[in-house]
């Protein structure tokens, strides 16, 4: 049996920020999830669900390597999005480059201080 991920999770200092950016960069939905011991957002994608909680524990310093697992959403237009994602408090991590034959990707900051990436399939990159 095969398995992958089947949820995913983001923290962020500021929620209501975090909603902000990830509603506008993917119109992503957002609903409160009360009673939980820590303030939670459940997130439905168009494909998946996921979640949003306040960081349990301070910020890793910027210029350090990642400490989770990086998502990488797959999107139409890369430079559509990586424009969303800049005029939406976002950063480049890493420019945009070819997979050859697969795709192009790249890697971006939130405004949480977290890394993801997007692709856009192309048979032709590279």
């Amino acid at each position: 049996m095969h398995s992958g991920p089947g949820y995913f999770e983001i923290q962020a200092d500021e929620t209501a920020r975090a909603v902000r950016f990830y509603s506008e960069v993917f119109g992503w939905s957002f609903s409160e999830v009360k009673g939980l011991p820590v303030e939670y957002w459940q997130i439905q994608t168009a494909t998946s669900f996921g979640g949003l909680l306040k960081r349990p524990a301070k910020r890793p310093a910027s210029e350090q390597g990642t400490n989770a697992y990086v998502c990488s959403m797959e999107v139409a237009d890369f430079d559509a999005t990586a424009e969303k994602i800049l005029g939406s408090g976002g950063i480049v991590a890493l420019p945009k480059f070819p997979i050859p034959g697969k795709c192009w990707q790249g890697y971006f900051v939130d405004t949480e201080g977290n890394t993801f990436g997007i692709f856009q399939v192309d048979e032709n990159a590279g």
